[in-house]
């Protein structure tokens, strides 16, 4: 199961852009062309930006041990009506991997109505910082999303596109194995959404699969996100770009701890490409579907999958692909 190589992905600066292109033409350009180019050939990239603090990152991390630490029946208070977006516990499908989700994370009572069901009197603090690193990572997330559009030529569903979607942020903590062979962590999947952005602390794990069906490693530095692309995404661009399976292994006796911005189309909402981006050197790849359906299918392939510790989650297109 070990990988044999790191994956050598990009490193895209953020730093000097904001959500209006105008503001720095030739950055934007320049940008998006390596953006797009990343999105077509790995399905994900490394992501660096000043504006959001390492101390910030950093505050929310040394949090998250106290909190993976509190009593189980804290944590499952941790509950969602949407499938897997409340607590997750171990399983096979887990089987190293505790998390916690928060929908709409920018809203700061959202953050706080889990806060006060975990800790007693809650912690404003915790609140606040990821209050705050959602505002500022998923400001990122939309300039990428607008990027995507811009040169697909189909910016003009913009407003549409970004008014049809909801975000969620999830915390992770990775057990350590305790021994010197490799061990799942997380078995693999796709990111069944739009977008996700990842942040880690220095305990790498996370392994993405190549076009050509290898496994390699990520490795991030302090400064680095990880932007995933999102397989709802790709069935709304028609299989333009790639969205990768992964999966994190885990060796040692190191906890990893993670965090991540998820964004969504909306239940309700009818996923499908726009005509301009169907022709014939580009047919239909998806017919359109529900995200809810998307999270019904994917949690009860999980649960079928309970004896099957490493088979991977099937993709959109084999159940929605034309």
């Amino acid at each position: 199961m070990s990988p044999k190589t790191y994956l050598a992905v990009p490193v895209i600066d953020f730093s000097r852009l904001d959500l209006n292109p105008d503001n720095n033409t030739e950055e934007w350009e320049s940008v998006r062309t390596q953006v797009v180019k990343a999105l077509e050939e790995h399905g994900c990239f490394k992501a660096s930006s000043n504006k959001i603090s390492l101390e910030l990152r950093q505050a929310i991390l040394s949090d998250l041990e106290e909190l993976f630490a509190l009593p189980l029946e804290n944590k499952m208070r941790n509950t969602s009506e949407l499938p897997n977006c409340g607590y997750i516990g171990k399983s096979p499908f887990t089987p190293l991997h505790e998390s916690l989700g928060i929908i709409d994370p920018i809203t700061l009572e959202n953050v706080e109505s889990l806060t006060n069901v975990l800790w007693p009197g809650g912690k404003p603090s915790f609140s606040e910082n990821i209050q705050s690193y959602s505002k500022q990572i998923l400001e990122v997330e939309k300039i990428i999303r607008r990027m995507i559009l811009e040169n697909l030529g189909v910016d003009k569903y913009l407003d549409e596109h970004m008014n049809s979607t909801a975000s969620s942020l999830r915390v992770m903590r990775y057990e350590a194995p305790n021994t010197t062979e490799t061990q799942l962590g997380l078995a693999a999947h796709t990111d069944q959404g739009i977008i996700a952005i990842l942040y880690q602390n220095q305990i790498d794990g996370l392994e993405v699969e190549t076009k050509n069906g290898e496994w390699a490693n990520i490795k991030l530095e302090p400064d680095h996100f990880l932007v995933i692309f999102g397989e709802s995404f790709n069935a709304w661009v028609n299989g333009r770009l790639y969205a990768p399976f992964h999966r994190v292994t885990m060796i040692g006796n190191e906890v990893r701890y993670s965090f991540g911005t998820f964004s969504a189309f909306k239940p309700g909402y009818l996923i499908k490409a726009p005509e301009e981006l169907v022709d014939e050197e580009h047919p239909l790849q998806y017919r359109p579907f529900d995200f809810i359906e998307v999270l019904n299918r994917h949690q009860a392939q999980v649960q079928k999958s309970s004896d099957k510790v490493e088979t991977a989650i099937a993709p959109l297109k084999a159940y929605y692909g034309v």
